[in-house]
């Protein structure tokens, strides 16, 4: 009996090797194929994050965007507007793709009241005036435009000069100008209400340079706009004031008292 114990166990210890042989491929396998999956479910989960994470970096780029526009907005609302004077915010379409034409479209027109020759403005200052008005967008002419020209005083002194455009984004250029006349570089210009296109009081531009060559029969002056032309997204479009009536005589005064106290 203990012979053939022996004998099995001997057996046995040489069949072990062969069954170990014969499982290994099956475990092989197995272990591939639970490797092939797990690789497969994290390339789609590793897949999957990227996607959310582009998903999510889009939104945070909106949200962005959106915060600067609404930055934007509220420092345009807040720009130096008369509080009784009406406005209205308009958003630019399209700028003109010719380099020596500075204009952009809006997309307010006919249907919101805008009217040619209408001032518009940014949160800086003077941007220029409706040139065109469509039923739903309108052209506007930029200050910086060759053929557009304003008129301004100094604020530090009050002498008037006009402001021309060059075709040049940062400059604007004031021609016949006396050598005589009080102008340093730094000056602030604001618009003077002459010609009734801009009201009183708006900054457009500072004094950039002055040269001063006498054998030039006047001075070179130039200045840079305050209001960022080459960054336009939002613009104001402003109202004229309504003005104030006077009352030229008694029956006049009566008139008012009258109607102030009807329904009282």
């Amino acid at each position: 009996m203990n012979s053939f114990e022996s004998v099995r166990g001997y057996l046995q210890s040489m069949v072990s090797p062969l069954q170990y042989l014969a499982t290994t491929p099956k475990q092989a396998i197995d272990w591939a194929v639970e490797n092939l999956v797990t690789r497969r479910q994290l390339i789609e989960e590793n897949q999957g994050f990227k996607t959310n994470e582009l998903l999510y970096q889009e939104q945070l780029m909106q949200l962005r965007m959106l915060k600067k526009e609404n930055s934007r907005l509220r420092s345009l609302l807040a720009s130096p507007v008369r509080a009784d004077a009406k406005k209205m915010v308009a958003e630019i379409l399209s700028v003109d793709s010719d380099p020596y034409s500075h204009q952009v479209v809006i997309n307010r027109g006919a249907n919101d009241g805008v009217f040619e020759g209408q001032a518009v403005i940014d949160d800086q200052g003077i941007v220029g005036q409706v040139l065109h008005v469509g039923t739903i967008s309108s052209r506007i002419l930029l200050i910086t435009d060759v053929t557009h020209a304003v008129p301004v005083r100094i604020s530090r002194n009050g002498i008037r000069l006009v402001a021309n455009g060059t075709g040049t984004i940062d400059r604007l250029t004031h021609n016949h100008v006396p050598h005589s006349t009080d102008v340093k570089v730094g000056d602030e210009l604001v618009t003077s209400g002459l010609g009734g296109k801009y009201p009183e009081g708006y900054p457009v531009a500072k004094v950039s340079a002055v040269k001063q060559d006498e054998s030039h029969p006047f001075a070179q002056v130039q200045s840079e706009p305050v209001a960022r032309i080459n960054r336009l997204r939002y613009l104001l479009l402003l109202w004229p004031e309504q003005p104030t009536k006077i009352f030229s005589s008694k029956d006049d005064l009566a008139a008012l008292e009258e109607s102030n106290n009807v329904g009282t």
